[in-house]
């Protein structure tokens, strides 16, 4: 397993969930890797965990300074990444809301994190592979941002939507500079995001009734595409929706 050997890669939000088990599979692929997250401890101990191969990096997206000076760090220590996968996000249980009950402050913080913070993340990574030479850049979309899968949450799914665009628009400026970038789209899948859900048999066997593979996502489902986006493989793909869904949009 060594499709990644020649890549050094950033994962966002890399402390925990689909970041942190696509830095473990990257890890086993021969990548060395960057786990970036806001949350230092977390990303510390996934990094100690890794190994040798692993460096941990404090970043919020939404602060743009913490952005743009952890890649400058990074491209002065000789780790500038060719594969960056902007993961982080959130999902605010309990405050995101159909349309007219949602308050504004959550539209922003939502809009902060998830949009600008994933726009910001793509801006340096872009800036930094145009100084060091081309690469891969792979968003995480939501069927909620294809349908109407996400009603009950009209920021979450707005900003999943604004992700999808981000992809197409960036892909096409910066097809001739050889960067790459697509957006995995994976459905409901088990992480700590989501664990208002998973505690809720309810609620959950509601949303896996809407899977036409009716099971789950997990982490480890994402990490393939992951992959093959990042590699050589995935040298022809670029400006694409990759869904990892279990057909989820095809209803």
């Amino acid at each position: 397993m060594t499709r990644l050997h020649t890549k050094t890669t950033l994962i966002t939000g890399a402390g925990t969930g689909i970041g942190l088990a696509v830095a473990q599979r990257f890890a086993n692929e021969g990548a060395r890797v960057i786990l970036a997250d806001r949350n230092e401890a977390a990303a510390l101990a996934a990094a100690s965990a890794i190994g040798s191969l692993a460096r941990a990096v404090v970043m919020d997206i939404s602060d743009e300074s913490s952005v743009a000076d952890a890649f400058a760090s990074l491209g002065a220590d000789g780790w500038a990444p060719d594969v960056v996968v902007a993961n982080a996000g959130v999902q605010l249980f309990g405050e995101d809301a159909p349309a007219a009950e949602l308050d504004l402050d959550v539209w922003k913080r939502t809009l902060d994190i998830n949009l600008t913070g994933t726009f910001l993340t793509v801006k340096h990574a872009v800036r930094s592979m145009l100084a060091n030479g081309p690469g891969s850049i792979i968003l995480t979309g939501s069927p909620t941002g294809i349908n109407g899968e996400g009603r009950d949450f009209t920021a979450y799914s707005a900003t999943k939507a604004g992700i999808h665009g981000l992809t197409r628009t960036v892909a096409a400026a910066y097809a001739a500079d050889g960067i790459r970038v697509n957006t995995v789209v994976p459905a409901y899948t088990e992480t700590s995001l989501v664990t208002s859900i998973t505690s809720d048999p309810e609620a959950r066997s509601a949303i896996i009734g809407r899977i036409p593979l009716g099971r789950a996502g997990s982490p480890a489902d994402i990490e393939g595409i992951m992959v093959y986006l990042a590699s050589d493989d995935g040298a022809f793909a670029t400006g694409g929706l990759f869904a990892v869904d279990g057909g989820m949009t095809t209803l």
